[in-house]
């Protein structure tokens, strides 16, 4: 469901909100923004996606792994 506002906007209201937003920043920041903004979805994403794959991974224990298990010395010294 969108919200009210944006179902009230025809395609004259966004022709002024990009004239207004063109005149604001220029057509020279514009790219720039569009790059900055695109760079920042990806990252998040790729966060997202970082984080969903540690959660995936099996738990591991390193304590009680058995790499760092010492074995009992047999033999002590006196």
């Amino acid at each position: 469901m969108a919200p009210l506002f944006i179902q009230g906007i025809g395609p004259m209201e966004w022709v002024i909100i990009l004239a207004v937003i063109l005149i604001l920043f220029g057509g020279r920041k514009i790219p720039q923004l569009a790059k900055d903004l695109g760079s920042g979805i990806r990252e998040f994403r790729k966060s997202v996606t970082g984080a969903t794959a540690e959660l995936e991974e099996p738990n591991h224990d390193p304590v009680n792994s058995e790499k760092t298990k010492r074995k009992p010395k047999s033999k002590t010294k006196s």
